[in-house]
Protein backbone atom coordinates (compact mmCIF):
# COMPACT_ATOMS: atom_id res chain seq x y z
CA UNK A 1 0.00 0.00 0.00
CA UNK A 2 1.15 3.54 -0.72
CA UNK A 3 2.35 5.39 2.34
CA UNK A 4 0.17 8.22 3.55
CA UNK A 5 1.80 11.59 3.21
CA UNK A 6 4.36 10.47 0.65
CA UNK A 7 6.77 13.23 -0.30
CA UNK A 8 6.34 13.09 -4.06
CA UNK A 9 3.24 14.25 -5.87
CA UNK A 10 1.00 11.72 -7.61
CA UNK A 11 1.40 11.10 -11.31
CA UNK A 12 -0.58 13.30 -13.70
CA UNK A 13 -2.91 10.54 -14.84
CA UNK A 14 -6.37 9.14 -14.18
CA UNK A 15 -6.61 5.35 -14.63
CA UNK A 16 -9.37 2.77 -14.94
CA UNK A 17 -9.55 -0.64 -13.31
CA UNK A 18 -10.71 -3.94 -14.74
CA UNK A 19 -13.61 -5.09 -12.60
CA UNK A 20 -15.82 -4.64 -9.58
CA UNK A 21 -12.99 -5.07 -7.08
CA UNK A 22 -9.23 -4.84 -7.31
CA UNK A 23 -6.95 -7.76 -8.00
CA UNK A 24 -3.73 -8.17 -6.05
CA UNK A 25 -1.84 -7.09 -9.17
CA UNK A 26 -3.89 -3.91 -9.47
CA UNK A 27 -3.37 -3.06 -5.81
CA UNK A 28 0.40 -3.44 -6.16
CA UNK A 29 0.51 -1.52 -9.44
CA UNK A 30 -1.60 1.42 -8.27
CA UNK A 31 0.32 1.66 -4.99
CA UNK A 32 3.64 1.76 -6.83
CA UNK A 33 2.47 4.01 -9.68
CA UNK A 34 0.45 6.50 -7.60
CA UNK A 35 -1.93 7.92 -10.21
CA UNK A 36 -3.74 11.09 -9.20
CA UNK A 37 -7.07 9.27 -9.37
CA UNK A 38 -9.36 6.82 -11.09
CA UNK A 39 -12.35 6.55 -13.43
CA UNK A 40 -15.18 4.01 -13.22
CA UNK A 41 -17.27 2.46 -15.99
CA UNK A 42 -20.20 0.05 -16.21
CA UNK A 43 -17.79 -2.86 -15.89
CA UNK A 44 -16.96 -1.58 -12.41
CA UNK A 45 -20.58 -1.24 -11.24
CA UNK A 46 -22.84 -3.80 -9.58
CA UNK A 47 -24.57 -2.29 -6.55
CA UNK A 48 -24.32 0.85 -4.41
CA UNK A 49 -22.47 -0.98 -1.65
CA UNK A 50 -20.02 -2.51 -4.12
CA UNK A 51 -19.27 0.84 -5.84
CA UNK A 52 -18.71 2.55 -2.50
CA UNK A 53 -16.37 -0.25 -1.42
CA UNK A 54 -14.42 -0.05 -4.68
CA UNK A 55 -14.03 3.72 -4.35
CA UNK A 56 -12.75 3.33 -0.80
CA UNK A 57 -10.34 0.59 -1.85
CA UNK A 58 -8.92 2.67 -4.70
CA UNK A 59 -8.16 5.48 -2.29
CA UNK A 60 -6.61 3.12 0.23
CA UNK A 61 -4.11 1.70 -2.24
CA UNK A 62 -2.75 5.15 -3.11
CA UNK A 63 -2.92 6.36 0.50
CA UNK A 64 -4.91 9.50 -0.28
CA UNK A 65 -8.43 10.07 0.97
CA UNK A 66 -8.86 12.87 -1.57
CA UNK A 67 -7.79 10.93 -4.67
CA UNK A 68 -10.43 11.96 -7.24
CA UNK A 69 -12.71 9.24 -8.58
CA UNK A 70 -14.43 10.11 -11.85
CA UNK A 71 -17.46 8.70 -13.62
CA UNK A 72 -19.34 9.61 -16.80
CA UNK A 73 -22.80 10.47 -15.52
CA UNK A 74 -24.39 12.99 -17.86
CA UNK A 75 -27.93 11.65 -17.96
CA UNK A 76 -29.49 10.16 -21.06
CA UNK A 77 -27.47 7.41 -22.74
CA UNK A 78 -24.17 8.33 -21.07
CA UNK A 79 -24.77 7.10 -17.55
CA UNK A 80 -22.63 4.44 -15.88
CA UNK A 81 -25.07 4.27 -12.96
CA UNK A 82 -28.62 3.30 -13.91
CA UNK A 83 -31.75 1.38 -12.97
CA UNK A 84 -32.65 -0.45 -10.87
CA UNK A 85 -30.34 1.03 -8.26
CA UNK A 86 -30.16 4.56 -9.66
CA UNK A 87 -32.65 6.77 -11.48
CA UNK A 88 -32.75 7.17 -15.24
CA UNK A 89 -32.12 10.83 -16.06
CA UNK A 90 -33.00 12.95 -19.11
CA UNK A 91 -30.50 13.68 -21.88
CA UNK A 92 -29.16 17.21 -22.14
CA UNK A 93 -31.20 17.88 -25.28
CA UNK A 94 -34.46 17.37 -23.39
CA UNK A 95 -33.37 20.02 -20.91
CA UNK A 96 -32.18 22.29 -23.72
CA UNK A 97 -35.51 22.01 -25.50
CA UNK A 98 -37.30 22.99 -22.31
CA UNK A 99 -34.96 25.97 -21.91
CA UNK A 100 -35.71 27.10 -25.46
CA UNK A 101 -39.38 27.31 -24.49
CA UNK A 102 -38.88 28.71 -20.98
CA UNK A 103 -35.40 29.80 -19.97
CA UNK A 104 -36.07 29.88 -16.23
CA UNK A 105 -37.64 26.42 -16.22
CA UNK A 106 -34.80 25.02 -18.31
CA UNK A 107 -32.17 26.56 -16.05
CA UNK A 108 -33.85 25.18 -12.93
CA UNK A 109 -34.06 21.75 -14.55
CA UNK A 110 -30.38 21.74 -15.49
CA UNK A 111 -29.45 22.58 -11.91
CA UNK A 112 -31.85 19.97 -10.55
CA UNK A 113 -30.31 17.33 -12.85
CA UNK A 114 -26.89 18.27 -11.50
CA UNK A 115 -28.14 17.96 -7.94
CA UNK A 116 -29.61 14.50 -8.59
CA UNK A 117 -26.39 13.29 -10.19
CA UNK A 118 -24.33 14.87 -7.43
CA UNK A 119 -26.45 13.23 -4.73
CA UNK A 120 -26.09 9.85 -6.48
CA UNK A 121 -22.31 10.13 -6.67
CA UNK A 122 -21.53 11.72 -3.32
CA UNK A 123 -23.08 8.94 -1.25
CA UNK A 124 -20.87 6.44 -3.12
CA UNK A 125 -17.67 8.39 -2.57
CA UNK A 126 -17.43 9.41 -6.24
CA UNK A 127 -16.43 13.05 -6.33
CA UNK A 128 -15.92 14.06 -9.99
CA UNK A 129 -18.63 13.87 -12.68
CA UNK A 130 -17.58 13.90 -16.33
CA UNK A 131 -20.40 16.33 -17.11
CA UNK A 132 -21.79 18.68 -18.36
CA UNK A 133 -21.38 18.65 -22.14
CA UNK A 134 -20.95 22.12 -23.64
CA UNK A 135 -20.65 21.00 -27.26
CA UNK A 136 -23.14 22.54 -29.68
CA UNK A 137 -25.90 20.62 -31.43
CA UNK A 138 -25.54 21.54 -35.10
CA UNK A 139 -26.83 20.09 -38.37
CA UNK A 140 -23.59 18.19 -38.87
CA UNK A 141 -23.12 17.00 -35.27
CA UNK A 142 -22.25 13.32 -35.16
CA UNK A 143 -24.53 11.02 -33.20
CA UNK A 144 -21.72 10.33 -30.71
CA UNK A 145 -22.68 13.76 -29.30
CA UNK A 146 -26.26 14.09 -30.55
CA UNK A 147 -28.71 14.47 -27.69
CA UNK A 148 -25.86 14.79 -25.21
CA UNK A 149 -25.74 18.44 -26.34
CA UNK A 150 -28.21 20.96 -24.94
CA UNK A 151 -28.80 23.15 -27.98
CA UNK A 152 -27.30 25.10 -30.87
CA UNK A 153 -27.14 28.53 -29.21
CA UNK A 154 -23.76 28.89 -27.46
CA UNK A 155 -25.13 31.31 -24.88
CA UNK A 156 -27.87 28.90 -23.90
CA UNK A 157 -25.47 25.95 -23.85
CA UNK A 158 -22.98 27.79 -21.65
CA UNK A 159 -25.71 28.86 -19.25
CA UNK A 160 -27.16 25.34 -18.91
CA UNK A 161 -23.70 23.84 -18.48
CA UNK A 162 -23.05 26.26 -15.64
CA UNK A 163 -26.38 25.38 -14.03
CA UNK A 164 -25.68 21.65 -14.12
CA UNK A 165 -22.20 22.26 -12.71
CA UNK A 166 -23.73 24.34 -9.92
CA UNK A 167 -26.07 21.46 -9.08
CA UNK A 168 -23.12 19.09 -8.84
CA UNK A 169 -21.32 21.59 -6.62
CA UNK A 170 -24.36 21.76 -4.32
CA UNK A 171 -23.73 18.08 -3.60
CA UNK A 172 -19.96 18.47 -3.22
CA UNK A 173 -19.11 16.95 -6.61
CA UNK A 174 -16.63 18.50 -9.06
CA UNK A 175 -17.76 19.01 -12.67
CA UNK A 176 -15.77 18.36 -15.86
CA UNK A 177 -17.09 20.36 -18.83
CA UNK A 178 -16.50 18.66 -22.17
CA UNK A 179 -15.23 18.54 -24.89
CA UNK A 180 -13.28 21.79 -25.05
CA UNK A 181 -12.86 23.65 -27.45
CA UNK A 182 -15.98 22.02 -28.96
CA UNK A 183 -16.90 18.66 -30.50
CA UNK A 184 -20.20 19.74 -32.05
CA UNK A 185 -18.86 20.34 -35.55
CA UNK A 186 -17.19 16.93 -35.71
CA UNK A 187 -18.74 14.59 -38.28
CA UNK A 188 -16.84 11.54 -36.98
CA UNK A 189 -16.75 9.69 -33.68
CA UNK A 190 -13.36 10.36 -32.06
CA UNK A 191 -13.57 6.98 -30.36
CA UNK A 192 -13.16 5.46 -33.82
CA UNK A 193 -11.50 8.07 -36.07
CA UNK A 194 -9.90 11.52 -35.97
CA UNK A 195 -12.49 14.26 -36.66
CA UNK A 196 -11.32 17.22 -38.73
CA UNK A 197 -13.12 20.52 -38.21
CA UNK A 198 -12.51 23.04 -40.98
CA UNK A 199 -14.54 26.03 -39.74
CA UNK A 200 -12.60 29.29 -39.75
CA UNK A 201 -11.42 30.81 -36.50
CA UNK A 202 -14.04 33.59 -36.40
CA UNK A 203 -16.84 31.07 -36.83
CA UNK A 204 -15.45 28.87 -34.08
CA UNK A 205 -15.00 31.87 -31.84
CA UNK A 206 -18.58 33.02 -32.33
CA UNK A 207 -20.08 29.57 -31.78
CA UNK A 208 -18.24 26.59 -30.29
CA UNK A 209 -15.75 28.63 -28.26
CA UNK A 210 -18.55 30.87 -27.03
CA UNK A 211 -20.19 28.16 -24.95
CA UNK A 212 -16.89 27.34 -23.24
CA UNK A 213 -16.15 31.02 -22.59
CA UNK A 214 -19.38 31.18 -20.60
CA UNK A 215 -18.60 27.89 -18.83
CA UNK A 216 -14.93 28.65 -18.20
CA UNK A 217 -15.30 28.76 -14.41
CA UNK A 218 -16.19 25.05 -14.27
CA UNK A 219 -13.11 23.65 -12.49
CA UNK A 220 -12.14 20.83 -14.89
CA UNK A 221 -12.45 20.56 -18.67
CA UNK A 222 -11.91 17.58 -20.96
CA UNK A 223 -9.98 18.32 -24.17
CA UNK A 224 -11.33 16.95 -27.45
CA UNK A 225 -9.43 14.66 -29.81
CA UNK A 226 -10.43 16.79 -32.82
CA UNK A 227 -8.33 18.70 -35.35
CA UNK A 228 -9.28 22.37 -35.70
CA UNK A 229 -7.57 23.37 -38.93
CA UNK A 230 -7.91 27.09 -38.18
CA UNK A 231 -5.48 26.51 -35.28
CA UNK A 232 -3.43 23.42 -36.09
CA UNK A 233 -3.80 21.53 -39.37
CA UNK A 234 -1.99 18.41 -38.18
CA UNK A 235 -2.67 17.68 -34.52
CA UNK A 236 -5.86 17.21 -32.51
CA UNK A 237 -6.48 19.69 -29.71
CA UNK A 238 -5.47 17.25 -26.97
CA UNK A 239 -1.88 17.05 -28.28
CA UNK A 240 -1.60 20.49 -29.91
CA UNK A 241 0.26 23.22 -28.06
CA UNK A 242 -1.44 25.75 -30.32
CA UNK A 243 -4.91 24.52 -29.39
CA UNK A 244 -4.10 24.43 -25.68
CA UNK A 245 -2.83 28.01 -25.99
CA UNK A 246 -6.17 29.02 -27.55
CA UNK A 247 -8.05 27.29 -24.73
CA UNK A 248 -5.95 29.07 -22.11
CA UNK A 249 -5.38 32.48 -23.67
CA UNK A 250 -8.37 33.05 -25.97
CA UNK A 251 -11.21 31.10 -24.40
CA UNK A 252 -9.74 32.06 -21.03
CA UNK A 253 -10.00 28.66 -19.40
CA UNK A 254 -7.70 28.40 -16.37
CA UNK A 255 -8.98 25.24 -14.72
CA UNK A 256 -7.70 21.68 -14.83
CA UNK A 257 -7.35 20.37 -18.39
CA UNK A 258 -7.65 16.62 -18.76
CA UNK A 259 -7.23 14.96 -22.15
CA UNK A 260 -9.96 12.67 -23.38
CA UNK A 261 -9.13 8.95 -23.20
CA UNK A 262 -5.75 8.34 -24.85
CA UNK A 263 -6.95 4.90 -25.96
CA UNK A 264 -9.41 6.40 -28.45
CA UNK A 265 -8.71 5.75 -32.13
CA UNK A 266 -8.49 9.47 -32.92
CA UNK A 267 -4.91 9.38 -31.63
CA UNK A 268 -2.44 7.57 -33.84
CA UNK A 269 0.57 7.02 -31.59
CA UNK A 270 1.27 4.31 -29.05
CA UNK A 271 -0.42 4.70 -25.70
CA UNK A 272 2.82 5.88 -24.11
CA UNK A 273 3.37 8.37 -26.94
CA UNK A 274 -0.19 9.64 -26.61
CA UNK A 275 0.10 10.08 -22.86
CA UNK A 276 3.36 11.98 -23.17
CA UNK A 277 2.01 14.12 -26.02
CA UNK A 278 -1.08 15.26 -24.12
CA UNK A 279 1.02 16.42 -21.19
CA UNK A 280 3.68 18.02 -23.41
CA UNK A 281 0.98 19.99 -25.21
CA UNK A 282 -0.17 21.53 -21.94
CA UNK A 283 -2.87 19.28 -20.50
CA UNK A 284 -2.60 19.00 -16.72
CA UNK A 285 -3.73 15.37 -16.71
CA UNK A 286 -3.92 12.50 -19.12
CA UNK A 287 -6.61 9.81 -19.04
CA UNK A 288 -6.50 6.07 -19.70
CA UNK A 289 -9.77 4.22 -19.30
CA UNK A 290 -9.53 0.57 -20.34
CA UNK A 291 -8.19 -0.85 -17.08
CA UNK A 292 -5.99 -3.24 -19.08
CA UNK A 293 -2.88 -3.87 -17.00
CA UNK A 294 -0.44 -4.26 -19.90
CA UNK A 295 -1.52 -0.89 -21.29
CA UNK A 296 -1.19 0.84 -17.94
CA UNK A 297 2.27 -0.66 -17.47
CA UNK A 298 3.27 0.78 -20.84
CA UNK A 299 1.99 4.24 -20.01
CA UNK A 300 3.04 4.75 -16.39
CA UNK A 301 6.80 5.25 -16.96
CA UNK A 302 6.26 8.28 -19.23
CA UNK A 303 3.84 10.09 -16.91
CA UNK A 304 5.55 12.49 -14.50
CA UNK A 305 4.24 13.82 -11.20
CA UNK A 306 1.83 16.75 -11.25
CA UNK A 307 3.40 20.05 -12.24
CA UNK A 308 3.22 23.07 -9.96
CA UNK A 309 0.60 24.60 -12.27
CA UNK A 310 -1.55 21.45 -12.29
CA UNK A 311 -1.28 21.15 -8.51
CA UNK A 312 -2.43 24.77 -8.14
CA UNK A 313 -5.36 24.27 -10.54
CA UNK A 314 -6.50 21.20 -8.63
CA UNK A 315 -6.44 23.25 -5.43
CA UNK A 316 -8.41 25.96 -7.20
CA UNK A 317 -11.00 23.33 -8.14
CA UNK A 318 -11.36 22.30 -4.50
CA UNK A 319 -11.91 25.95 -3.60
CA UNK A 320 -14.70 26.10 -6.24
CA UNK A 321 -16.52 23.40 -4.31
CA UNK A 322 -16.49 25.44 -1.12
CA UNK A 323 -17.33 24.02 2.29
CA UNK A 324 -21.12 24.23 2.60
CA UNK A 325 -23.13 21.18 1.57
CA UNK A 326 -26.88 21.15 1.15
CA UNK A 327 -28.82 18.35 2.82
CA UNK A 328 -29.85 15.93 0.09
CA UNK A 329 -32.59 13.36 -0.18
CA UNK A 330 -32.10 11.64 -3.53
CA UNK A 331 -35.75 10.67 -3.85
CA UNK A 332 -36.86 14.24 -3.16
CA UNK A 333 -34.34 15.65 -5.64
CA UNK A 334 -35.49 13.17 -8.27
CA UNK A 335 -39.15 14.05 -7.66
CA UNK A 336 -38.32 17.76 -8.10
CA UNK A 337 -36.54 17.03 -11.39
CA UNK A 338 -39.49 15.03 -12.68
CA UNK A 339 -41.91 17.84 -11.78
CA UNK A 340 -39.76 20.36 -13.63
CA UNK A 341 -39.57 18.13 -16.70
CA UNK A 342 -43.33 17.62 -16.87
CA UNK A 343 -44.52 21.09 -15.83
Amino acid sequence: MAEAGRATRPRAIILGCAGKSLSDGERDFFAATDPLGFILFRRNVDSPAQVAALAAELRRVVGRDDAPILIDQEGGRVARLGPPDWPRLPPARQIGFLAEQNLQAGSETARAAGRVIGAMLAVLGLDVACAPVADLLLAETHDVIGDRAYAQDPKLVGLLANEMAAGLRDAGVTAIVKHIPGHGRATADSHLALPRIDADFNTLDATDFGAFKIARDIPWAMVAHCIYTAIDRELPASISTGCIDVIRDHIGYDGVLIADDIGMKALQGSLAENAAATLAAGCDLTLHCSGIMAEMQEIAPVVPPLTDAAFARLAQGKAWLGQDRLPFDLAAEQALLERLLTA
